[in-house]
């Protein structure tokens, strides 16, 4: 069976997208391939973000931050649109070709609360219940 293409949308394209992409390239790449990007793209990974991901030796190769346009007249045939911020489903809609392919989970942004960190150990433990609560959204794909 052929893997389903996933495009994850937020609208950095700095932490949630980057997450998910890479939570489905590192554990359920048997299945899916994953893909991410924003409406309003800041240009980089969150640092944090990358950081953790790396410490959990999640591969981030080809993981950048770019503009969903880059996938609208992609070759790529894209199976599902995940939003994962109420700005960015408000904002693909509108362009995205394939209306039934979307899909939207409300997530909150990990941006925030790692701001609100004032230590490493409080930041990684907030990004371990992050993916964890990610990873159980995606059992239901």
């Amino acid at each position: 069976m052929k893997n389903k293409n996933i495009l994850f949308v937020c609208t950095g394209n700095s932490a949630r997208s980057i997450i998910a992409e890479s939570i489905i390239k590192n554990k359920y790449h048997n299945r899916f391939n994953a893909f991410s990007a924003g409406s309003n793209p800041t240009g980089k990974v969150n640092e944090d973000v990358k950081n953790y991901l790396m410490s959990k030796n999640f591969n981030l190769l080809n993981c950048r931050s770019k503009n969903f346009d880059e996938f609208t007249n992609n070759k790529i045939k894209i199976d599902y649109v995940i939003t994962v911020c109420n700005n960015a489903n408000n904002e693909i809609c509108p362009v995205w070709p394939k209306k039934d392919g979307i899909i939207h989970w409300d997530i909150e942004d990990p941006v925030v609360e790692l701001k609100k960190a004032n230590n490493i150990d409080k930041k990684k433990k907030y990004l371990i219940q992050y993916l964890i609560r990610l990873i159980k959204k995606y059992k239901c794909l």
